[in-house]
């Protein structure tokens, strides 16, 4: 997402700023970062490696890595070098890294992602728990005062109920995982009441009582809620909404992919937003970024991975 990393001036310190702050605490994690043989993504490891955030295990072919590392003009000594054959089996030795507890993250490089992803949900080889996976923006909006997590905006393309309650549950821990002690969750909609013809809200508010009945832990959900009165107390208290959520949100939860992916890149086109993003509900967590991320989005994901590593690390598995 486009990023302007001189902005946050007159004082303003981002939200991803403070995300890298406390990932200056925790020991970096071990991170299997998964075929980086361009420039772009050798260079984003080795940069999150210098600030402590990852100890990278490169996995792809060695000589197409070390001629990257060459044309970018990085030194490897000392990196280690997982050599495999091409990018599907670097995906595949990525997960079995990852399994056999070899690495505690995973970070795509140079190949698409539904090639890594693949490998990742081999119900054989890869690395699913009972959750469904999904994928959470971690944004830094000028205008709100805190970070605002979205999900799932890039995985869960038209989400049924149980997969909606995965979502909740992955953007929770995140939040959870970024310090974050009881994340406010807003289910979104169209409206703030119950249509029996608008499914999302009907999810909304089954979501709210699987809450309730500890189907859902560790966050404060309401819903439906739309947009304006999930995170504007002026418009929440105009439509007479009397919550501990609105207007207050560090969580919206969109109904379909379309929706959450508007919301992510209008809020990085429109408001100046940066974001990070990582997958969750994996057995680790996964940075999936992109050649259009900038250097402070690609540091603050693997902030946010080795944030969740940690907390994760007292945590039995799924």
């Amino acid at each position: 997402m486009a990023e302007d990393e001189t902005r946050g001036g007159q004082g303003r310190t981002s939200q991803l700023d403070r995300l890298l702050a406390l990932a200056a605490q925790p020991a970096p994690a071990r991170t299997a970062v998964v075929h980086p043989v361009d420039d772009v993504s050798l260079n984003g490891a080795l940069e999150a490696a210098r600030r402590g955030l990852i100890v990278p295990v490169l996995v792809g072919p060695e000589g197409k890595i070390r001629k990257a590392a060459e044309a970018a003009g990085e030194d490897l000594s000392g990196v280690d070098i997982v050599d495999v054959e091409h990018s599907h089996a670097a995906a595949g030795k990525a997960c079995e890294l990852a399994r056999s507890g070899a690495v505690e993250a995973l970070m795509k490089g140079s190949l698409h992602t539904d090639e890594l992803l693949g490998a990742v949900v081999d119900g054989r080889t890869g690395l699913r728990t009972d959750r469904r996976m999904s994928h959470v923006f971690i944004m830094d909006v000028p205008t709100y005062p805190r970070p605002l997590l979205i999900s799932d905006a890039a995985i869960n393309i038209a989400p049924d109920l149980a997969t909606k309650r995965d979502i909740v549950q992955n953007a929770v821990d995140c939040a959870r995982a970024l310090g974050v002690e009881t994340p406010r969750v807003a289910i979104l909609a169209a409206v703030e009441t119950v249509h029996p013809t608008m499914p999302a809200t009907i999810d909304a508010a089954a979501l709210c009582k699987m809450a309730d009945r500890g189907q859902i832990t560790g966050g404060l959900l309401d819903g439906p809620l739309a947009f304006d009165n999930a995170i504007s107390e002026e418009a929440a208290h105009t439509k007479g909404i009397v919550s501990p959520v609105a207007g207050r949100a560090d969580i919206l939860i969109a109904p379909n992919i379309e929706a959450g992916n508007m919301i992510a890149k209008q809020l990085a086109y429109l408001a100046n937003a940066q974001s990070a993003g990582i997958v969750m509900g994996a057995r680790v967590p996964i940075m999936l970024t992109s050649r259009a991320d900038g250097r402070v989005s690609r540091l603050a994901s693997c902030a946010a991975a080795l944030l969740v590593a940690h907390w994760q690390r007292g945590r039995p598995a799924e």
